[in-house]
């Protein structure tokens, strides 16, 4: 008998690590929780602690540290508590550890992730940003290792199962295009001018999907989508041309691979996050993730499709401006794109500032960064954009 595969949750206390200790629950014989991390979380941290049992939980946020180290003793979890950002670099490297699920948003889930891979494992890959910013890095230790990257964003793993293949990159010589669908969030066709009142409240509002905030407001300026383009760019070695965006209000169709024969394959589903999980925590194997059985006949029966106006969806141009730039373009509109939806959930800029903002950085702050760029000069780029961000945000954005 076969012992239970180890598993490490980096943001288990976020959507996406609820969602993977759901589908870890209703498999308890074949996963084991090795570590699970939050930022500041602690009591559904001391929750999954006491249900989960890891061997050790990281608290990075500092200032949450002792108070978490108190109720653990409080409620006897028996878990080694760590602090800080540098120890889940120590527990990815771990030897008892196999999977490792990458749902710390933004880039602040760049450094551990890329650590992961490093170290053989195979990497559950459920935010955007560290392909976004380092898509060169993680293809160079594929390349250089023997770990695995899996996709759980819902798109780019309904492109992995369509490509039929092992190897991540399918055979794209058969393939003529990738299509990703986005269900237009909120505000769906409506002008970003119509928009200048628009709540946080209204705009965390997802007509089909249950996310984290940042991934909610991204999906209703479709900046996830944008970062979706450059992140199926790096993660199938394929070119900017051969990647298509539609707009799918029903989010029943996730993504879809057009071939050079005229067939297409497309990826159906509820629009629930534990369908990619568990496809990827049991791959090569099937799971049972726990979603309802999908019928065709949701929503009457009928699928729509509509193109993603650039005009419309300016967040989606900039996307493919760019990957034509080269890599610190990608840095720095995923850093300026932080930054304004962190302003925009505090209330300090209007919704439509957000792209205004973005748009602006990416026109006047000037850097370059080499192709074979190390982690540090990313992260530096990366916080140099964030500061610049914010200056322009200052001067001009605020309420």
């Amino acid at each position: 008998m076969s012992l239970p595969s180890s598993l490490v949750i980096l943001g288990s206390t976020g959507s996406i690590g609820q969602q993977t200790l759901d589908v870890v629950r209703r498999h308890s014989n074949n996963y084991s929780i090795f570590a699970l991390t939050a930022h500041k979380n602690i009591s559904q941290l001391v929750k999954d602690c006491k249900e989960f049992k890891p061997r050790y939980a990281v608290v990075t946020d500092d200032s949450q540290f002792k108070p978490f180290l108190a109720l653990c003793k409080e409620h006897n979890l028996g878990v080694k508590v760590l602090s800080g950002m540098e120890p889940l670099l120590w527990l990815v490297a771990q030897k008892e550890v196999d999977y490792v699920m990458a749902a710390i948003v933004g880039g602040a889930g760049l450094p551990s992730a890329l650590a992961a891979l490093k170290h053989d494992k195979t990497v559950l890959l459920a935010n955007k940003e560290p392909l976004v910013m380092a898509g060169d890095l993680f293809t160079k230790a594929l390349a250089d290792g023997n770990g695995r990257l899996l996709p759980v964003d819902s798109e780019h793993n309904g492109l992995f199962q369509c490509l039929m293949s092992d190897d991540i990159t399918g055979r794209l010589d058969y393939v003529n295009k990738l299509w990703l669908t986005a269900s237009g969030g909120p505000f769906r066709g409506q002008a970003l001018s119509t928009l200048n009142d628009v709540t946080v409240e209204q705009a965390c509002k997802h007509p089909t999907w249950s996310m984290g905030q940042k991934v909610t407001i991204d999906s209703a300026t479709l900046m996830n989508k944008a970062l979706e383009v450059i992140e199926a760019y790096h993660l199938f070695q394929i070119e900017p041309a051969r990647i298509g965006v539609l707009i799918h209000p029903q989010s029943t169709v996730h993504a879809m691979v057009e071939y050079i024969d005229g067939s297409v394959l497309a990826h159906m589903g509820e629009p629930d996050m534990r369908v990619p999980i568990a496809h990827a925590l049991g791959y090569p194997k099937r799971l049972k993730s726990g979603v309802k059985p999908f019928s065709l006949l949701t929503n009457g029966g009928s699928l729509s499709f509509e193109p993603a106006c650039l005009e419309l969806y300016p967040s989606i141009a900039m996307a493919y401006k760019a990957l034509e730039s080269g890599l610190w373009a990608s840095i720095v509109f995923n850093a300026a794109n932080e930054v304004a939806v962190n302003a925009f959930l505090q209330k300090k800029i209007r919704f439509p500032s957000i792209l205004a903002v973005i748009e602006q950085v990416m026109h006047d702050f000037e850097a370059r960064i080499a192709k074979d760029a190390t982690l540090e000069c990313v992260i530096e780029l990366d916080n140099e954009a964030k500061l610049f961000t914010s200056c322009i945000l200052d001067k001009k954005y605020m309420m």
